[in-house]
This record gives C-alpha cells, structure tokens and sequence, in this order.
C-alpha cells in the first residue's frame, strides 16, 4: 500500500516489524514535499527541515532498537503550522515583519513531540498571522487545495491541511481560533481536531486571540488524532491556562459503536445558503451514526446567529493588543528608512503587516479605545458567556453535536479577495464552539459538486462536545470511521 496515505498507527507497526526506518520514512516524505510542493506545486510548506528530521529520524531509529515500548509517534514525521515557534527554524507566522524570525525555544506542543522522537519535516503555510480562512492573506502566497489546485485549502491551517491531504506528511500541528482547524479539513477531505480550550498548551505559539487559540491536529484517522491528542495535552507551567485534569488514554478508549450515545443536531446550523449537496451529504452521516445505535435528538441553539457577531469584535480586539508587540525594536522586521523612533514603530508595521492584520488591529483597536469598550467588547463578552451558558444547558440533554463542517465545498482561490467577511461566513459553523471553548472534529463524510465548476470536493461532518468531552467525540468519529471509507480517500495525482 501507498506509505503517503498510511495511518500513523500503520506506519508506527511498519517502524517496529522493521519493513523501514525512520530514516528511509523521513527521506520517502522528504522526497514527496520537492516533488509535490514548492512554488509551482501546492506550497503548503514555507521551510523544509531537511538536514534537521534526518537527524531526528537517526535519533528515533536508535529508540526504535533498543525500546519495545517506545511511542506511537517515535519516528514519525510531521509538519508545523508556522505559528509554532521552532528552535533554530524560522518561524514566520506568513507574515513579513516575521521574515527573518528565528526563535531560540520551542513551543511546548514541539518540545512533547520532540520528546517522543517524532520528526519535524518542515513548517505549513498559514494566513497571516492565522487571520482568514482561505491561506490567501499569506505573505509568501496561498496554499491550493490538492483535490483541485484552483481551488482554497481553507485556513488559516491550509498549508497542513493541504500536506496532510496530499500525503507530504502523516500529521501536522495546526491552530484554531474559530474554525481554522475544522474548516480546512473539511475542505481538504482529511481529519482535524480542535481540542478543549486549555487542553493543549498555547505556550510558544504565536498568539492570535489568546482567549479562543486552541493547538490541535490535522490526520488522516480520527486514531490519528486521538493518538497525537494524548501526547499534546496535558498542564504546562509555561500557559497558566492549561488544565489540569488528567488525560485519558484516548486511542486504546475508542468505541466502534454507539449505542447508548445521544446526539443532538441543531436545526440553526443547516444555515441559508448552505449548498443542498452539502446538506445532503450530512443527512447520510446522520443516519450512518443512527445505524451504529445513537439516538437522533433535534436540539435548538437559538443564539448560534450571535456567535460571528461576537468573533468579529472580540477577535481583532484581541489581535490589536497581540500585534502590538511587533514594532521593529525588539525582534521581527524593521525598516531601513526610518529616520527616529517613531519612524521606526510606523514604517516597519506598514512594510510588515499585510492588508488583512492591519485591518483587524484598526479595528480592534477601535472596539478597545475609550468611550466604545463598554459598548463593543465588553458587550461581546457578555453575549459570549450567553454562548456557553446555551451549550451547556442542551449538554445536559445530549452527549454531542453534529452538523456540517463548512456551509459549502473549497472555492476558487481570488474568489473571497474582496469579501472582508469571507472568514466570518466560512467559519459561521464552527465559531460558536470556539467562543465556548468545546471539542471539535472534523471528519471527511463523502463529496459534493462545486457549485462554480464541475468537480467533486470533500464534504466534512463536525462533532461538537463538552468542555474536556475529546473522549466523546473522538469515539464517535472513529465509530463512523468503522463503517465508512471516506477518510481513506485521497486526491488523484498524489500516488506513488
């Protein structure tokens, strides 16, 4: 079979009965990114590591000998979104005031798996500084979706996404603040995981709204996710925010029915204007998870219209206060034509920043200056605790949520250019749950027609749960996952 599109649980049992190393693994990826990638490929990658993951993959292979015990991620290669700060690797967060960037620390989801002797090919494409939903607001060009490469992978984790869809790599970190994980799975046919709020430590990753930013994964099995989740979550020191509650073995947890389980459909989430394929699709998700034995309750979230009015006041207020950081003195770009220190703070951001980040910082400026915080953000935060307060009264009902991923299959890349509310209206299914800091999926559930071009696009369902439910929605994804194929797919043009 074609070691591009293995899970990593197959390619772990292929390391230890020793059909290959971790070397001839990392070279056999390595190979596929010059091949696949690059400028005239997908550019879902911004640096390969090369002569890094050789080392790490030798480390591995020496672990592998002499450790029957040893990790399911021990010499597995993966990818980074170039948000998380890497020691020694540029990191870049697509932007160009970060151009020449290189921290001299890992963030702690990179220390865990570098602890576990995974290897790091490289770091993925993202919109700038993870604001957008398309990896168009990226400074070095879009990534493109691998199942037709006129179209968007979504974002802003688009480039993993995109690699992990493609085959490039088994897994990658991403991100999510309000979709960006979700979003681009659904739309690049793989599995994404946004994880409980504070499950995942923040620390290292450059922050976007640090009250929603949650580190996850991009795979190609829910087993996937539920394997990289073990190892990712967890209390840090480092993020005062993380949690403290135990972590459960969720890949040996993982059910293949449901019976006993049930699940809540919203009807506000078969939103207007989603595409009828789409809808349709979701429908025979639905009944495939009532044939595991799960019971089918309609449930109402009424305030879920209020959920993007919320993002879009909260999240640029937040970003001003992150982006506010990047002036040209400590670290980051600073301009060669600046005269003083003024100078120096406005014409390095205006040469850094691209359109869209200096678009949320004036507009999240705006909603925190005096006389317009009470009547903006606090508002927003009040109608965000009204959120959390509705999903945790139909939790009470239901052990989870399922609805589309995304309204409509990826569109072609220029198409969301002049739409400022593009990201708003891509994510409008997801965005709830981040408000309220829930466990997401999403899964691949079959495909769908473009509505702009004649073409099948993958179609994703999203599973909601419970603060600190992984446990929940990881099972019932992998139960689905027992009985449908779809996850299985890949894009024509990326075999061996």
């Amino acid at each position: 079979m074609e070691l591009a599109f293995l899970e990593i649980s197959e390619l772990a049992e292929k390391l230890r009965n020793k059909e290959i190393s971790s070397v001839e693994l990392t070279k056999y990826f390595l190979q596929r990114i010059k091949e696949y990638d690059g400028e005239s490929g997908l550019n879902a990658f911004l640096t390969v590591t090369e002569e890094e993951a050789l080392g790490q993959a030798q480390d591995a292979d020496k672990v592998l000998a002499s450790d029957p015990n040893a990790s399911l991620l021990t010499g597995i290669p993966y990818a980074a979104k170039d948000l998380f700060s890497t020691k020694g690797i540029r990191t870049t967060a697509s932007s160009k005031i970060l151009d020449k960037f290189v921290p001299v620390f890992d963030a702690t989801a990179v220390e865990k798996l570098k602890s576990e002797k995974s290897v790091l090919l490289g770091k993925t494409n993202l919109d700038e500084f993870a604001h957008g939903s398309s990896t168009e607001t990226s400074a070095y060009g879009p990534s493109k979706n691998p199942w037709d490469v006129s179209r968007i992978p979504g974002g802003s984790s688009g480039g993993s996404a995109a690699a992990v869809a493609a085959g490039l790599v088994p897994f990658a970190l991403a991100t999510e603040t309000g979709g960006s994980i979700r979003q681009p799975a659904s739309l690049c046919g793989v599995c994404g995981w946004k994880p409980t709020y504070g499950r995942v430590s923040r620390y290292g990753v450059i922050a976007m709204t640090s009250s929603n930013d949650s580190p996850g994964t991009i795979a190609r099995s829910v087993k996937d996710l539920a394997i990289s989740a073990e190892i990712l979550s967890g209390h840090d020191l480092k993020d005062s925010t993380t949690s403290v509650k135990d972590i459960p073995n969720y890949a040996a947890n993982l059910r293949s029915d449901l019976k006993g389980v049930r699940i809540g459909v919203p009807k506000e989430y078969f939103v207007e204007g989603m595409q009828p394929e789409v809808e349709a699709r979701i429908h025979e998700a639905i009944a495939k998870l009532k044939e595991l034995g799960a019971e089918i309750v309609e449930v109402s979230l009424p305030l879920t219209k209020y959920g993007s009015l919320v993002y879009a006041i909260v999240t640029p207020a937040e970003i001003s206060s992150n982006l506010a950081r990047f002036d040209g003195i400590r670290y980051g770009h600073r301009s060669d034509s600046a005269k003083d220190l003024s100078d120096i703070y406005d014409q390095s951001r205006e040469e850094g920043f691209g359109d869209e980040a200096k678009r949320r910082i004036l507009t999240g400026a705006y909603a925190l200056s005096a006389g317009y915080y009470d009547a903006y953000y606090l508002k927003a935060q009040k109608v965000r605790r009204l959120l959390v307060n509705e999903f945790d009264e139909v939790f009470k009902k239901v052990d989870a949520l399922v609805c589309a991923s995304v309204p409509n299959v990826a569109q072609k890349i220029g198409s969301a250019k002049d739409n400022p509310l593009f990201g708003y209206i891509a994510d409008q299914l997801n965005i709830p749950a981040s408000m309220a800091g829930l466990p997401a999926l999403s899964i691949p559930c079959g495909f769908a027609k473009a509505e702009d071009g004649d073409v099948e696009m993958p179609v994703g369902l999203q599973i909601i749960g419970s603060q600190w439910g992984e446990q929940n929605v990881f099972n019932i994804g992998h139960a689905y996952q027992t009985i449908t194929d779809w996850h299985k797919k890949y894009p024509k043009g990326f075999g061996a």
